[in-house]
């Protein structure tokens, strides 16, 4: 397994595998700001937050996807989730992404660190050459984050996937290479110390 299992933490943060454990955390996650309704995002609805999970452990299983409950340490609240997927191992690549965060998360340094530390897991870790990421052609809030990370626009996928209302989306394909990680670490150690 390219991605083993691994508990990230970092300033109060701590990624864990995600498990059924997670599960009413995760409720009370998206519930905090009804974040479902977003039509450009992949929030489980209160009643599918099983099927999320039950989702995110076949798909590790299938090696595809590694997701990651976030936690707050001090209080053990779940925060929201992030992944590694789309996984190739042969080329030592991952993306990151299903990644959300409750609305009391959202403009913290929370979304900061979890990336950091996932960035740094895979180029340092699991030696990627390439980390990736993808995001809905509309969700701009998601486009300013990844190119905040440092992150080159590769690309517009066209007609590539369905929404979640049944509309088909344009994907905004990112990438950052290995050698690109040293200063797009120091940016964005400096970008986060500058916010607290």
């Amino acid at each position: 397994m390219f991605v083993a299992p691994v508990v990230l933490s970092e300033r109060g943060l701590r990624l864990e595998p995600l498990d059924w454990r997670h599960e009413d955390g995760l409720r009370a996650a998206a519930a905090d700001g009804e974040l479902w309704t977003l039509r450009v995002t992949s929030v489980p609805e209160p009643g599918q937050t099983r099927d999320y999970i039950d989702t995110a452990l076949r798909m590790r299983e299938e090696g595809s996807r590694f997701a990651f409950a976030v936690v707050d340490e001090a209080s053990g609240a779940v925060l929201g989730s992030t992944s590694y997927h789309d996984i190739l191992p042969a080329v030592k690549r991952v993306e990151i992404g299903y990644t959300w965060y409750a609305r009391r998360a959202q403009r913290t340094h929370v979304n900061t660190t979890c990336k950091l530390l996932m960035m740094g897991h895979a180029f340092d870790t699991l030696g990627c050459h390439v980390v990736g990421w993808r995001t809905d052609n509309y969700n701009f809030a998601s486009q300013q984050a990844i190119e905040r990370l440092g992150a080159r626009k590769d690309g517009v996928i066209r007609g590539h996937a369905l929404r979640r209302d049944g509309t088909i989306r344009d994907t905004v394909m990112y990438s950052m290479r290995a050698g690109e990680w040293p200063e797009a670490r120091a940016q964005l150690l400096y970008l986060r110390a500058r916010h607290d």
